[in-house]
């Protein structure tokens, strides 16, 4: 092959694919690009295939890895139909990329441009101050090897805040009109914008929050219920991308 984005340490699941192909696994990020995938398929039939690694060997930090997203993280989307193959990191511009190539109805985006920029404005408020919070807090609370009270306090702290955020929005505290989704006019849509925040929020018990922590967001957990209760948000999150035993 021409082009040096494969080795011989390269999964051939990976080196092999044709068309749009995901490496992944079921984390919050990973859970994002996942469901994106499964709602697409519901809509236009998309086809993908799958290589599913273990971050906690520090697979994403192997050369093989580095050469499709120097930064290390998973998930990486790889468009085969280009030649070289088109790689795609950071799970918001991933979404975005299968948005404008897979989504030609615009069912998970938006024609008009307010609505657009609203969509894009959410998406990039949770991939910037939402995530890194939330993920301190899983750094500091459940895997460091020193519990640092600070530390866990603060990333707490800031993610409630953060919660408290969405909260404002969708409750409609200062237009007087509730909303059901992150973006869109009225009650709004849904769309990439909350497909790229619920894998996360969603999650807030693992992060080590309690019900009697979040119940000041009643607006945010009838989101966090609604959204679950769609098809391809189960088996974007469920067995299919869980490591085989």
């Amino acid at each position: 092959m021409s082009h040096s984005l494969y080795t011989d340490e390269t999964p051939a699941s990976v080196k092999e694919a044709k068309g749009l192909h995901l490496i992944t696994q079921n984390t919050p990020n990973g859970k994002k690009v996942q469901i994106f995938l499964e709602e697409l398929k519901d809509v236009y039939g998309t086809e993908w295939t799958t290589t599913l690694i273990d971050i906690r060997t520090n697979e994403q930090k192997k050369d093989w890895f580095l050469r499709l997203n120097p930064n290390g993280r998973i998930p990486i989307v790889i468009d085969n139909t280009h030649s070289p193959p088109f790689t795609v990191m950071e799970t918001s511009a991933e979404l975005h990329y299968l948005l404008q190539k897979e989504d030609k109805d615009e069912k998970f985006g938006f024609t008009d441009a307010l609505e657009r920029s609203q969509a894009l404005q959410w998406l990039f408020f949770w991939h910037g101050s939402g995530a890194p919070y939330q993920g301190q807090v899983n750094h500091f609370a459940l895997y460091a090897p020193e519990k640092i009270p600070y530390a866990i306090e603060r990333y707490r702290n800031e993610t409630l805040r953060v919660y408290g955020v969405l909260e404002i929005h969708l409750s409609g505290k200062y237009t007087g009109e509730p909303r059901e989704y992150l973006a869109g006019k009225g009650k709004g849509k849904y769309s990439v914008a909350d497909i790229g925040t619920w894998p996360w929020v969603q999650g807030y018990g693992y992060s080590g929050f309690t019900d009697e922590d979040v119940k000041a967001f009643p607006h945010l957990l009838k989101w966090i219920a609604r959204i679950a209760e769609r098809p391809a948000v189960q088996r974007g999150i469920g067995e299919k991308y869980l490591p085989k035993q």
